[in-house]
């Protein structure tokens, strides 16, 4: 059997990209042709979906001291490192790979959710990092245990199961989605 899907996370912080990206919308569901890479024939995957949480923020101070802070999070889709074998692929991989990118999405919910409990304090900057670093380990976790579970897409059963638990989740931090 092929391997379907397979993820790579760019977790960039306060960087400029210079690849082209799109950001996760609740309206639109990536397409093949969102897939622009070029295809990897010799590997077992059927497709592979690059996406990444960018983050970036900036404080405020007044007589040296930090009194507020500004942040940005944002799921993205990288069109360049993203591919598929249209022999290999049908609606069903597309799916698949398309949960990928929602399991993104929900931890740029769940960044939001733990940054909106933040208080402002001189360590705000460190706290920023942390939760940055361990929102990213929690993602690339549930990434791998996706792929684990599903067998890469080859088991219905528990596809079924990861499409309705990302699907909770999205709801459960709706407050702080994507507009």
């Amino acid at each position: 059997m092929l391997r379907t899907a397979c993820f790579i996370l760019f977790c960039l912080s306060a960087v400029v990209l210079k690849d082209r990206t799109m950001s996760w919308k609740e309206t639109r569901n990536l397409k093949w042709s969102d897939f622009q890479g070029e295809a990897q024939y010799n590997t077992t995957a059927a497709a592979v979906t690059a996406s990444g949480i960018t983050f970036s923020y900036s404080v405020r101070t007044s007589d040296g001291s930090i009194v507020s802070f500004n942040a940005n999070v944002e799921a993205h889709f990288y069109p360049d490192n993203s591919w598929y074998i249209p022999e290999r692929c049908n609606d069903y991989i597309l799916k698949h790979e398309q949960l990928h990118f929602d399991i993104t999405e929900l931890f740029v919910r769940i960044f939001r959710s733990r940054m909106s409990q933040l208080k402002v304090t001189q360590n705000v900057k460190r706290d920023l990092d942390r939760i940055h670093r361990e929102v990213n380990q929690e993602l690339n976790e549930m990434q791998e245990a996706y792929d684990t579970q599903s067998d890469h897409s080859r088991n219905k059963e528990s596809q079924a199961k990861w499409n309705a638990y990302v699907a909770e989740h999205l709801k459960k931090f709706e407050a702080f989605k994507s507009k």
